[in-house]
């Protein structure tokens, strides 16, 4: 296998809650107003990511993992995902609300869907002054039913929502009740699962004047409680690796690359995908080059050894998936 850094073309979202930041903050091919998801690396049915770089442009993802498989993914990754890719990335940009949502576990899409659930995060690249996030429910003690009578007069009273800055970074467990606010731009990683149980809408209308479809039934199933909101508490020290989540679906840590460096990944059995979520990087693997911007996503394959990296300036997301996963993914399922 060709080893160097893949790109891909981003597949663009047109939303109801969606703006303009994608295009004109992060270089995104576009100039409408209601662009919310820029799906960055994707493999779900109708919308797999096409290679832009290198010897592999124009290639599927999809036709990548059939010819290279392991090489790609890693062994532990083939031999329990087979030729599926095991994560959704997405950048997203919030000009209003997200809906109020919840996605099932495991278990509960597999029974419902025939899918894995959705586990995911997020890490906030900018957000507007007071800008803020829904993160469960206000009252631990509440009945989930209450979901089927959520209005406007209510709403504040139920759902628990926490301001955000820059450089927040938030786990959002398969269960837990959640939506992005207005004025927030996001990196968000996620299980490859495009299911969504929408809660609350926020009585807005589509431009034929529907609203968009409520799935309280099925949210109610899926509902759980957590005991914290999932924010990381860390401190990021220039030229190191800090962990944001370690969960059994996705490792994520952030880079502050402010000079040359070089990191190994000899001893890692999985792919590794970079977000660059401030400022620019070189990256350098063997004789292969490539820039990585802010807003731009790169993935190397499990068979890369060592990434040299060279910048001032630049934070980068660091994503793959643990060798315990396949354990973990196994019991669940």
């Amino acid at each position: 296998m060709k080893i160097y850094p893949i790109k891909f073309n981003p597949i663009l979202k047109e939303k109801i809650w969606g703006g303009n930041k994608l295009g004109t903050l992060l270089g995104k091919n576009t100039t409408k107003d209601n662009v919310g998801e820029s799906w960055e690396i994707s493999d779900v049915n109708g919308n797999v990511s096409e290679v832009s770089n290198g010897a592999y442009k124009g290639s599927s993802l999809k036709q990548l993992i059939a010819t290279y498989q392991a090489d790609l993914l890693g062994a532990n990754n083939f031999a329990n995902f087979g030729f599926d890719f095991p994560l959704l990335i997405k950048f997203l940009d919030a000009k209003t609300d997200l809906s109020v949502q919840v996605h099932p576990d495991n278990k509960m899409a597999k029974k419902h869907h025939n899918s894995f659930g959705k586990t995911e995060m997020w890490y906030i690249m900018e957000s507007d002054e007071n800008a803020d996030i829904v993160l469960g429910l206000k009252d631990k003690s509440i009945n989930p039913e209450v979901l089927n009578h959520i209005n406007a007069d209510n709403v504040d009273a139920v759902f628990n929502r926490e301001q955000v800055k820059k450089g927040d970074s938030f786990f959002i467990p398969a269960g837990k009740i959640h939506a992005i606010g207005a004025g927030v731009l996001a990196a968000e990683i996620q299980q490859t699962s495009d299911i969504t149980y929408r809660v609350y809408d926020w009585d807005r209308v589509d431009d034929n004047g529907d609203k968009r479809e409520l799935h309280t039934k099925l949210a109610e199933q899926a509902t759980k409680q957590f005991d914290t909101n999932g924010k990381a508490n860390y401190s990021i020290q220039p030229n190191t690796r800090t962990n944001l989540v370690n969960c059994e679906y996705f490792t994520t840590n952030i880079l502050d690359i402010t000079n040359l460096q070089a990191k190994s990944y000899d001893n890692l059995d999985s792919f590794v995908i970079f977000m660059c979520v401030e400022g620019k990087v070189a990256i350098t693997i063997g004789a292969e080059h490539e820039t990585l911007k802010m807003g731009e996503t790169i993935l190397i394959p499990a068979k890369t050894n060592a990434v040299v990296f060279n910048s001032t300036n630049a934070k980068l997301l660091e994503i793959y998936i643990d060798d315990t996963v396949a354990k973990n993914i196994q019991q669940a399922s």
